[in-house]
């Protein structure tokens, strides 16, 4: 049920990407700032993934740590 959940929501965005990149072709001249921006937050969180994923000691708490 969860994954199916995720898969449904990662539609959505999806989705919603289209829709905000059609908006910027259509603004072309002012649209190529939120390209910029899309990208940049984009970058930021492939970043923020890759930390999280490389970091032994989140990991470390994760399992041992009692909630």
């Amino acid at each position: 049920m969860e994954y199916i959940g995720y898969i449904l929501l990662a539609i959505v965005v999806l989705f919603w990407l289209i829709a905000i990149m059609a908006g910027m072709i259509a603004i072309f001249p002012v649209g190529i700032l939120g390209f910029f921006a899309i990208g940049g937050i984009g970058f930021l969180l492939a970043q923020v993934i890759k930390d999280r994923l490389i970091n032994k000691e989140d990991d470390y708490y994760t399992k041992n740590v009692e909630k």
